[in-house]
């Protein structure tokens, strides 16, 4: 087929020209990464003939309509490989040749380096490497169990990738669910960034480790096309999750590239490329129009019901995790609403929700990242995941968090046993680094109630907040602050204490809110008079009570249960300097290691009890 022939090739195209739409995903891949003098020619070539064959005969999609909820998902895993899929899309005609060859890799223009959600036909943005197979788990969960749809899901992976541990947490929980609508294909070429990959080009040890963790293993010439429609076919066929180990070559199709070192990353330059282009036969103009999805099953009913939240009585002493579980509880009358945990739901109280909504509760067990990508799996087919673990837990699924940010995902994290307060387990367990590492993630509200009133209700609140929100809670219990009547608006503080004269503010959350206003009680009998401030909301805070309480009493404390980089402290900070306050201030928050010990023992020793509390504050009004 010459450049001048144009044709649409659809299910029942013969794979003579299949292999010519092949050839000019090549050709668009070398053509669009040189044109923009970046990208990853190579690796997308190597991975052509899967994609030519997958989307033509297997893919079953609208690429009029990406919203059809009975349409396929593919997930590009290996995302730098995003000339592959930008040249399928152009294929597809939902992108223009013009669009392909002068916005690609381009400032302002949605063909970016990796592929995000800012084009429809992508549903989470990848390229960190590892993390396309676990969402495709969770899209492959919500449409069996969730949605009831037909929809097929397909993962296209890389070799360098399989040496993550997220890939394989992702395909024991394909193998555990059964999912027969999950395909994940590994494109085998050996060559990695910077030489070979741990197994080069032993599929057969690929094989086994899949099929260790309960999913089909199907090997293949990944040049072979009538192996590689085979296998597609087979894996199609629903009865088992299946990866397709493809062995192919890295720079397939341009002799002097082709399983050479030293080219992943790297445009062919204008002379090789224009070589290349020659050796692959020319640019071509082939539109593609492959299977169309099936009849889509009808939309689940989603009348939002009223929430009653759970009410407690002022001065009963309950944990704010506890709180939470009844908040979760209560919100499952939403269908919308599903819950994930990492195998501590009896502590976290997540299990209250499988009690009540077993339906709509997934167990990961001990794998928060999958945890993690199930929940924005799910999110991407319009749900509200809660998805809960101990806050020192959920760090390791920080870049899951921060990949999710990118992709624009709507969900809720919670995260326990947050702080020293934790007590007698020791530091393993203590989540002391947490609200820095979800003030970082872009767009995230964070919060953090100091009783069972305020977190059922934030609880509640996050169901409705866009982007990713994160609820810290205690283990331990503590009086009920606040009446049914109270609401929390994000963004917002409550002053438990105030007067007219007050000396020096304590600002506060969580456990140390009940420090602070101990400590005000014991100022109060040496004659120092002192505001309180819960700041429940620490992303959005409460600026205008911060810059009135700096200046009305001139002076701050802020007391936090967490380390003193990223928490309440600097957030505190950064909004006063905003405000252009300049109050006598002090920081306490615990720098030490701390061991085992009682709440009381810890607090102290972290310099955050009452008594350092109030301490601190003498020292300011003095």
């Amino acid at each position: 087929m010459t450049s001048e022939q144009t044709s649409t090739l659809g299910p029942d195209s013969d794979l003579t020209e299949v292999f010519e739409l092949a050839q000019q995903l090549r050709v668009d891949s070398v053509r669009a990464s040189t044109s923009a003098g970046s990208g990853h020619p190579t690796s997308s070539l190597s991975a052509a003939d899967l994609m030519a064959v997958l989307m033509t005969r297997h893919l079953r999609y609208d690429w009029n309509a990406p919203e059809n909820p009975a349409g396929d998902h593919l997930v590009f895993s290996k995302g730098h490989a995003s000339p592959l899929l930008y040249a399928m899309f152009k294929a597809a005609g939902a992108v223009s040749d013009e669009e392909l060859m002068t916005t690609y890799r381009r400032f302002g223009h949605r063909l970016q380096g990796h592929p995000t959600p800012e084009l429809p036909w992508v549903d989470v943005a990848t390229g960190s490497l590892g993390q396309g197979i676990a969402y495709g788990v969770g899209i492959a969960l919500a449409g069996r169990d969730l949605e009831d749809q037909p929809y097929r899901v397909w993962v296209l992976c890389g070799d360098s990738e399989m040496a993550e541990g997220s890939v394989w947490e992702a395909l024991d929980k394909a193998g555990q669910h059964k999912l027969g609508n999950f395909t994940a294909i590994i494109d085998v070429n050996r060559l990695g960034q910077s030489g070979p990959t741990e197994l080069q080009w032993d599929t057969d040890t690929y094989a086994r480790r899949v099929e260790a963790f309960g999913c089909r293993a199907l090997v293949v010439d990944g040049h072979d096309l009538t192996e590689v429609d085979r296998a597609l076919k087979t894996a199609a066929d629903g009865s088992a999750p299946t990866v397709i180990v493809a062995k192919t070559v890295k720079g397939r199709g341009v002799s002097e590239v082709a399983d050479k070192e030293g080219w992943h990353g790297k445009p062919l330059p204008e002379d090789l490329a224009e070589r290349a282009i020659e050796e692959l036969g020319g640019v071509r103009d082939l539109r593609v129009e492959g299977p169309r999805p099936p009849k889509a099953a009808p939309a689940p009913a989603r009348t939002n019901a009223g929430v009653e939240l759970p009410r407690f009585e002022k001065g009963d002493e309950i944990a704010t995790r506890v709180a939470f579980g009844k908040a979760l509880v209560a919100l499952g009358v939403r269908p919308d609403i599903v819950a994930l945990d990492a195998e501590v739901g009896n502590s976290t109280h997540s299990e209250d929700f499988k009690k009540a909504y077993p339906d709509r509760f997934f167990q990961t067990y001990i794998a928060e990242q999958q945890m993690v990508a199930e929940a924005v799996g799910m999110a991407v087919r319009g749900f509200r995941p809660y998805a809960t673990t101990f806050a020192a837990f959920l760090t390791r699924a920080h870049d899951f968090i921060r990949m999710a940010a990118v992709s624009d995902i709507t969900m809720a994290l919670c995260g326990t046993h947050s702080g020293v307060e934790i007590g007698a387990d020791g530091p393993s367990q203590m989540g002391v680094e947490d609200l820095a590492m979800m003030r970082a993630v872009r767009g995230s509200t964070v919060l953090y109630p100091s009783d069972a009133t305020s977190a059922a209700a934030l609880t509640v609140a996050m169901a409705d907040i866009d982007g990713i929100s994160y609820l810290r809670t205690t283990r331990g219990a503590y009086p009920v602050l606040y009446g049914s009547e109270e609401t929390f608006p994000v963004g917002g503080s409550k002053t438990l204490r105030r007067g007219d004269d007050d000396q020096v503010t304590l600002v506060s959350a969580g456990v140390t809110l009940h420090e602070c206003l101990a400590a005000a009680d014991l100022l109060a009998k040496q004659g120092v008079r002192a505001r309180v401030i819960d700041l429940y909301s620490i992303k959005p805070l409460d600026s205008e009570a911060l810059a009135l309480a700096a200046r009305e009493t001139g002076a701050l404390v802020v007391v936090e249960d967490h380390h003193p980089e990223g928490g309440i402290g600097e957030a505190v900070l950064s909004s006063l300097a905003e405000s252009g306050s300049h109050p006598g201030f002090v920081h306490l928050a615990g720098s030490n290691l701390p061991g085992s010990g009682t709440t009381a023992e810890l607090l102290d020793a972290a310099g955050i009890s009452r008594t350092h509390i109030a301490d601190a504050a003498r020292s300011l009004v003095k």
